[in-house]
Parts: structure tokens; sequence; C-alpha cells
């Protein structure tokens, strides 16, 4: 995840004092380690998991680097075989962040449909791309009182149709959604396509969900665009501010 992306990311979800938490796909763990810094102090917990052991082995050895020796950083697949479980049960987490594998082909579409913890009781998504699944499995292991998700997804993900469509409408008719930030194009490395922040807040105040498109705002690099300063301040005070902006942001019935 690129950086600027993280620091947009973090700010977004507003870890603060006390908080769990988690990136259930969490790589060498920037993105956790970028959300612990939201919070001011040194009063938060970090729990990630991977399913690459040179990877995962990365991310131990970060935490490490960043002084932060109490992290719980597990080995495995999230869907699979979740690792963060208490009692026989998902650990809940106040913030649950991530940047999972893009459309991702084979997830475990067989072992959703006899999942354990019932993750999937929305609909499960199509065998060919787990983005759903990642998504739902985060929105499962938050705080009921005031759990926040923010991830990483395509596009395709805000409007591609039949059981991804019906996951959509359910999390919309219970009222998790947020919000979107559409983001540039070339931001990511090793792929061109524009990606979309999702955010999902179980302590939301009113029941619009807030779009913010982003995509016109950054710096054209050489091989790949990034975000400047300006265009991150931007995309955190509208978003925080949830009113219309003529062009750029817009609160959805």
């Amino acid at each position: 995840t690129p950086a600027q992306v993280a620091q947009v990311l973090a700010q977004l979800v507003a870890p603060k004092h006390g908080d769990r938490i988690c990136d259930p796909c969490c790589g060498s763990g920037s993105l956790l380690i970028r959300a612990g810094r939201e919070v001011g102090d040194s009063d938060f917990a970090l729990f990630g998991q991977e399913l690459n052991g040179g990877t995962w082995a990365l991310c131990r050895m970060n935490m490490f680097l960043h002084g932060i020796d109490s992290a719980r950083i597990e080995r495995g697949d999230t869907i699979r075989n979740p690792r963060l479980v208490e009692d026989d049960r998902l650990m809940k987490f106040n913030v649950v962040i991530a940047n999972p594998p893009f459309s991702l082909d084979k997830w475990g579409h067989e072992e959703a449909a006899h999942d354990r913890f019932g993750r999937f009781h929305r609909g499960l998504p199509p065998r060919s791309k787990g983005d759903w699944a990642f998504i739902t499995h985060m929105i499962e292991t938050t705080t009921a009182a005031d759990g926040r998700v923010g991830v990483v997804v395509p596009h395709g993900v805000l409007f591609r149709g039949q059981s991804e469509g019906r996951i959509r409408q359910r999390l919309i008719e219970e009222n998790l959604l947020d919000g979107v930030v559409g983001l540039p194009t070339n931001l990511f490395f090793g792929t061109g396509i524009p990606a979309a922040l999702v955010i999902f807040n179980r302590a939301k105040k009113d029941s619009g969900i807030f779009f913010i498109d982003a995509s016109r705002d950054y710096e054209d690099a050489k091989n790949q665009n990034r975000l400047r300063p300006e265009d991150i301040e931007r995309i955190v005070t509208t978003w925080r501010a949830r009113k219309d902006v003529e062009k750029y942001a817009k609160l959805a019935s």
C-alpha cells in the first residue's frame, strides 16, 4: 500500500486512545503501523494475519523495529482459517483496515459455504472474486458499538451485480456503509487500475452515504501517480465535514 494511501485510510477510520486495530491481510505491517501512529500515543494494540511466510516474518520484524513488541501477528489464510480467535469466537476490534488482494480467484468459496463463524450470512461472494469475502470478514470482526472498517478495493466492488450486489444492498440496509472515496489511477505498485477506499462504521450518525471523487487530484510522477499533502488534506477535511462540495463530494440518501 503506498504510504499516502495508508495515511488517508488511517485518518478516515480515526483510531483513538485504547483502540484494538487489526489488519487481516497485513503484509509487512506498514498499514497497521500507520494506523497505530494516528492514535497519537502508545495506548493501542495491533493485530494482524498474513498468509505468506516470508511476508509474515517481515511484519514481525517491522513491529519489533518500530518498538511495537506486543503486536500479535498470526500466520495463515484469513478466510479459510482465521487465527485471531478467542474462546472459539472471532476476536473483535475497534478498527479493521486492509488492502486485500484485488479480485482474488480461489479465495475459499467452498469453505465459506460452511463457515463455522457464520461470517457470510449476507450472502456468498462469487467463486472467482474474493473482494467481498475479505470485506465481510472485516465487518464481522468489528466491535458492535463503535467498529470502523477501512478497505482499499477495485472499482468493480462498487457496482458488480448478482451476489455482490445483494451483499452491498444488505450492508446499506443495515446502515453500515459510511462512504466511498474514489482515488486516482496508477497509485498502486503493479497495477494501473483505479481503486477506492470504502469505509464502514457501526456508529454512524446519519443514514446517508458520503461519496468523494478524489480521482483528479494527484501529482503525475514518472512511473506512478502520487497523492500530494494538499490532496490528502482535502480528502480528510471534506470527509470530516460530511457536506456536499461541487464536483467533488456528495452526501447521498
